[in-house]
């Protein structure tokens, strides 16, 4: 069973402070329980790292409760049901959704809040009832935007690579590990690298200031399709082993066959191999080949502040 969406928390969590105060700790729990989650999914974290997404969707279930007027806030992380929340379960709903609480007024301004300094937007108040009918967090919805567009930046950056020289590539090569904290400088990583060049290795970065452990380096830029067989990697090997080396960098703008990928890992030395995907990933997590263009804070109410 998957992890119930947002919405679907709703009439459950409820139905938890119907008898009284709860501390929402306790009801993630129990629900968690009740809808026999795994130990897989109730451990699964958001992106952040920071939250299990089973507690961030039980979370946004008790706010939009709380906006609409359903329950109320007690003390610290606890919470109980209002007169109106137990109005609504004398109804006995099948269900509560975003969609039944726009019934509330309160819930209608808590919706329109954040377009009141611009009210005739007509695409942001559009976006804004996308989020609320969504069966996503806007927490969810956020991050999955965000990874859209990470996606398609690394598409253009693949692009960007395959189409320019084999010199650019290692000079990409070298600036990302030197961004990762290897080879020292750019100019001393790129004197190790234009002195390779034979030998069969492409360079080799020093892993500290004194040059006393390197990192041998093979760079392949193909085309999509054009896949590092086992052949490349056992070549590499023997370079490895004529440099008297320990440790290689195998780096490719395509992709490795299941082949390769056995080879290296059956191999006596150590040779970590970069794919395409791998390599456009870590070019962003180190700010290479891009730049941020815009930073958005997630904040949450500290509720120390507000306790007594």
């Amino acid at each position: 069973m998957s992890i119930p969406d947002y919405q679907t928390f709703m009439l459950p969590v409820l139905r938890k402070c119907q008898n009284g105060e709860v501390k929402i700790s306790t009801v993630i729990e129990e629900l968690s329980e009740e809808f026999d989650l795994t130990e897989d999914e109730k451990a699964e974290l958001l992106p952040s790292g920071k939250q299990t997404i089973v507690a961030n969707r039980i979370h946004w279930a008790k706010t939009y409760l709380k906006q609409a007027g359903l329950v109320e806030a007690t003390r610290r992380a606890h919470f109980t049901i209002s007169d109106r929340g137990r109005a609504v379960l004398a109804k006995n709903p099948d269900a509560i959704d975003a969609r039944m609480l726009e019934e509330f007024d309160e819930f209608q301004d808590f919706k329109n809040r954040r377009n009141s300094q611009d009210a005739g937007n007509a695409q942001a108040s559009g976006d804004a009832d996308a989020v609320e009918n969504s069966s996503k967090t806007p927490d969810e919805i956020m991050r999955a935007a965000h990874q859209k567009i990470e996606d398609t930046l690394r598409a253009e950056m693949l692009e960007k690579i395959r189409s320019a020289s084999p010199a650019f590539f290692e000079g990409l090569v070298v600036n990302l590990l030197v961004a990762m904290g290897y080879g020292g400088s750019v100019t001393d990583a790129g004197r190790a690298i234009g002195r390779a060049g034979d030998g069969g290795v492409d360079g080799v970065i020093d892993q500290d200031a004194l040059g006393l452990d390197r990192v041998y380096i093979q760079a392949k830029r193909y085309g999509d399709g054009n896949y590092v067989g086992p052949g490349a990697i056992r070549d590499f090997f023997g370079s490895l082993d004529r440099f008297k080396a320990t440790k290689g960098l195998f780096v490719t703008t395509s992709g490795f066959t299941n082949e390769a990928v056995e080879t290296a890992q059956l191999l006596s030395k150590r040779i970590v191999l970069i794919d395409n995907e791998t390599l456009t990933k870590l070019m962003v997590r180190y700010n290479v080949g891009c730049r941020v263009e815009d930073t958005l804070y997630l904040r949450r109410l500290d509720e120390e502040f507000f306790s007594d």
